[in-house]
């Protein structure tokens, strides 16, 4: 195991897709990801990877590429975000129907309109049923961890499916923070070379994606990809521990964070829960028994470990940066439905929505929640609390005022 080093979440995740021996990178421009291809172009020009990349002309070619060179037995990585990651969304349904297990890495940006280069979830989350496997990375080590783990359970004969490893755009892509790379020889033991089930051949022509006539038949086919995901969950575990084991990190589908007698919890997800975390040990310094869960793993969702920890807890809210307009946030929906024949689940469950375009969540933010948590008398649970401080709402007036506009004009 190397030494610790500084580096970007989009350089962790270029060195990941390098140490995992990738073949094939198809690749097109998007910030904040472009970083990722740049440093793996640079590689392989100075002799440093064998990989070919070609760039694309856009990502819908990107993501046809990449599915159909994992299905000749190439093992695949590429990159995406935001828009880009909805251009070629047709593709992911595509790549999961053929049974492509490739490497997705998608740096959340905020979708468009209005325009914005920092993150949300909405992005990834458009994704979450089109039967990629979703990660989540909190840290910068996350992001390069949970692509080896990714290539790992998504090559599982048990599972064969496409992954996607999300990080946040900014906070992560372009954040120095400290990582610990693993050597060539670790990482060659612990993902052996990729062998494709059925693989293109001229010899043996193989039929993908071919069409059906009748329902019984689709339905057959995307039962079995639901009957895969839900084993690539077991399987992600299994694989964690060997993991574990050989690098000392431990990386699970659904964390707890102070959680031993804590009665008061928020939800969370993505880079935002490092600051959910410092917000939660404050609160424990002022006697407040506050305790936080990370979900990593969004697809297959774990619903019976989030159940578990929910469990017997006073009040729960969760945090979600991203908004499905018109209902609210979509993880509290996921959590809520968890819970819903569950006896012995919280009192209060709160839908917080924040961070939506990369805003910045305070800890002043956190504790205001946790005080709705201890008294949620008067609070519309029907309903969820948009995030947004004072100081916010006067610089939103003022742009307004300088481009004419009134605030009810604002539509």
């Amino acid at each position: 195991m190397r030494e610790v080093e500084m580096m970007t979440g989009n350089t962790a995740a270029a060195w990941a897709a390098r140490l995992a021996n990738v073949d094939y990178i198809p690749a097109y421009p998007i910030t904040p990801q472009t970083e990722i291809i740049e440093t793996l172009a640079k590689w392989i020009s100075e002799g440093l990877m064998k990989a070919k990349l070609v760039q694309l002309e856009s990502e819908h070619s990107m993501l046809t590429a990449a599915g159909t060179a994992s299905c000749t037995g190439a093992r695949v990585f590429t990159a995406t975000s935001s828009q880009g990651l909805l251009y070629g969304f047709e593709m992911l349904y595509n790549i999961s129907g053929w049974r492509a297990p490739l490497v997705l890495v998608n740096v959340s940006r905020g979708l468009a309109a209005p325009i914005t280069l920092e993150p949300d979830h909405n992005d990834v989350l458009a994704a979450r049923d089109s039967g990629f496997i979703q990660l989540h990375a909190e840290t910068c080590q996350d992001v390069f961890d949970l692509i080896l783990l990714a290539y790992r359970v998504s090559e599982d004969r048990r599972v064969m499916l496409p992954s996607l490893v999300n990080m946040d755009g900014f906070y992560l892509s372009f954040t120095r923070e400290p990582v610990r790379l693993l050597d060539e020889e670790d990482v060659s033991s612990f993902l052996p070379p990729y062998q494709p089930l059925n693989p293109f051949r001229a010899s043996r022509p193989v039929v993908k994606g071919a069409a059906v006539i009748g329902g019984h038949i689709y339905t057959y086919f995307k039962h079995n990809v639901h009957e895969s995901m839900v084993r690539a969950g077991e399987v992600f575990t299994e694989v964690a521990k060997t993991f574990e084991k050989m690098t000392g990190r431990r990386i699970e589908p659904v964390e707890g964070y102070l959680l031993d007698d804590a009665e008061y919890l928020i939800v969370m997800t993505n880079s935002f829960t490092t600051i959910g975390k410092r917000a939660v040990m404050r609160l424990r310094e002022k006697g407040v028994p506050a305790g936080l869960v990370k979900i990593t793993m969004l697809r297959p969702f774990p619903k019976k470990k989030v159940v578990e920890l929910l469990r017997g807890r006073k009040a729960v809210a969760v945090f979600d940066q991203n908004l499905s307009p018109g209902l609210g946030g979509i993880i509290y929906n996921e959590v809520a439905s968890s819970l819903y024949h569950e006896r012995d689940g919280p009192e209060t469950l709160l839908s917080v929505v924040a961070g939506l375009g990369g805003k910045y969540i305070s800890l002043e933010e956190f504790e205001h929640i946790f005080n709705l948590l201890q008294h949620p008398e008067g609070v519309d649970l029907s309903m969820p609390v948009f995030l947004f401080r004072r100081d916010e709402l006067t610089e939103v007036r003022r742009v307004l005022k300088l481009a004419g506009m009134q605030e009810a004009d604002a539509v």
